[in-house]
């Protein structure tokens, strides 16, 4: 059968997006083609921009069009309070509870030495030395509760030295459990009822 070379390009490329395989693609690609161009033309358009204006934030390394992001720029934020999640995903997440009223910082993801994510790729270096500098009251570790989400936590807890207290997110969150997977309520839960960790 004869298939159109752009058409399986673009089914290729949307392939490139979580949990889209091949027949998924094959449906978004025909959808936008034979009864949504407009909606298809102004999707393009807006991953354009999004792809050219967006960026990581200077400071704390969320995604921004604006340096440093506004919750970077928010004075009403608490400074002593340090919020370290892996993406930028979760920010969004912590901050939909309402409850959490810190700074964050975001890793390039979790230590994986199977993926070729050592301290340097998720930028450990870079959590440490602002914690030496801005020298926050307490250092809230939200990351997953998986293999590679304890080990990090652990690394981060080696690499600390001074006065500040470490904690991380408690009851709520399941074992094995994503950030981006939990219920609002859940998350709530797990922020208000934090404690220190001690190894």
């Amino acid at each position: 059968m004869s298939v159109s070379p752009l058409l399986t390009r673009l089914e290729k490329a949307l392939r490139c997006l979580p949990g889209v395989g091949p027949r998924s693609a094959s449906r978004m690609a025909l959808h936008l083609l034979e009864r949504d161009r407009e909606r298809g033309l102004h999707l393009a358009e807006m991953l354009s921009q999004a792809l050219e204006h967006i960026e990581h934030c200077e400071i704390c390394s969320n995604l921004t069009e604006t340096q440093p992001c506004p919750i970077c720029q928010d004075v009403s934020r608490d400074p002593s309070l340090l919020c370290v999640v892996s993406s930028p995903g979760d920010i969004l997440t912590i901050e939909q509870s309402g409850l959490f009223k810190g700074r964050y910082h975001c890793l390039s993801g979790l230590l994986s030495p199977l993926e070729g994510l050592g301290p340097k790729e998720i930028g450990l270096s870079e959590l440490v030395q602002r914690i030496h500098n801005e020298k926050p009251v307490e250092c809230l570790i939200a990351l997953a509760s998986t293999v590679e989400g304890e080990a990090t936590t652990h690394q981060i807890v080696a690499s600390i030295s001074g006065p500040t207290r470490v904690t991380r997110l408690a009851q709520g969150v399941p074992v094995g459990g994503e950030l981006d997977h939990i219920d609002v309520s859940t998350l709530s839960q797990a922020l208000t009822s934090r404690t220190e960790i001690k190894f």
